[in-house]
């Protein structure tokens, strides 16, 4: 029943959020502003979030190796995918995880070496964007030109990069009395390792230049969506203004962030003098892109899932 009124939530979120980011959308005028240069732009935006999935699989499986996990990049790519497809279907825009996780626990790498291989993925490409909006805010405060934009973006990031810190921080011993809480030993567990990790001089360099490499994807991914409509935007406001966007979409209230992905595009794109409609046309073409990159995670689980049956069957009994 509570995970019943939790989704029956989530969804009346999310219509609440796609009503008011939609309600001024002229989807008329929309769809007549794509043609067949608007389809040769997302059709390249599609190819972009395809090679940023590898590219996050390259990362995942750096990672993997320091939680006890054994898995390789086509793996990993695969696993990326098909949760691809459960981030637009299950009510979070982080639901794919909680499958990448049953995936590759039931791969053999076990429940908790799973786990922490996937959330640890998971923060290291959050703490890698509040940095970038973090070094990119003097320029992100300059471009907005409303004084409740500029503290919102400051108060959001400081957020973000305080809960960096902490979780960098709560394996040190001054947190060890709290290490009787079951949530904080496992916290304190993965912050021993993803320390491990962004910190050794081999291979931290490469899963941070990795990590920002993936949310840069992210905004040229954008801008092919801004350019298929001749939106105003060009391809430094996007990198300014799609970071703390993603942020923002990252929290678990609505499905695939749809509906909090528009109506904060469109307040972002409102405050940088670009116009709210833009934005939230920009958004709906971005999460078209992500959705169909989805739709190809979908079918590639159904290949699995039908191998997997056929691996199973039980041998016909000859005559």
């Amino acid at each position: 029943m509570r995970r019943i009124v939790i989704l029956a939530a989530k969804i009346m979120i999310k219509g609440a959020l796609l009503y008011f980011a939609l309600r001024e959308t002229n989807f008329a005028a929309l769809s007549g502003r794509i043609n067949l240069a608007s389809a040769g732009w997302l059709s390249v935006s599609v190819a972009i979030a395809v090679l940023q999935v590898g590219v996050s699989a390259v990362r995942w499986h750096l990672i993997s190796g320091d939680c006890g996990a054994s898995l390789s990049v086509g793996r990993a790519m695969r696993y990326n995918i098909i949760g691809s497809f459960f981030n637009q279907t299950l009510p979070s825009s982080m639901g794919g995880d909680a499958v990448r996780m049953w995936l590759l626990a039931g791969d053999g790498a076990g429940w908790r070496s799973a786990t922490y291989s996937v959330f640890l993925d998971r923060a290291i490409g959050l703490m890698a964007l509040a940095v970038f909006i973090l070094v990119s805010l003097p320029w992100s405060l300059n471009l907005i030109d409303n004084a409740e934009g500029r503290l919102g973006l400051a108060v959001l990031d400081l957020v973000a990069v305080v809960a960096s810190l902490v979780f960098l921080l709560v394996h040190r011993r001054p947190f060890e009395f709290l290490t009787r809480i079951w949530v904080v030993r496992h916290l304190r567990a993965c912050s021993l390792i993803v320390g491990r990790v962004l910190f050794n001089r081999r291979r931290g360099p490469v899963i941070a230049a990795i990590s920002v490499l993936i949310h840069v994807l992210a905004v040229v991914i954008a801008w092919c969506a801004a350019r298929a409509i001749n939106a105003p935007a060009d391809f430094v406001e996007l990198l300014l203004l799609i970071p703390p966007v993603t942020l923002i979409a990252v929290i678990p209230i609505s499905i695939a962030g749809w509906g909090l992905r528009e109506a904060s595009m469109g307040l972002a794109f409102s405050f940088a003098g670009l116009g709210a409609s833009e934005g939230v046309n920009v958004s709906l073409l971005f999460g078209a892109v992500y959705f169909t990159v989805g739709v190809a995670g979908g079918l590639v689980w159904a290949l699995q899932a039908d191998r997997a049956a056929k691996v199973h069957a039980p041998a016909g009994v000859p005559d």
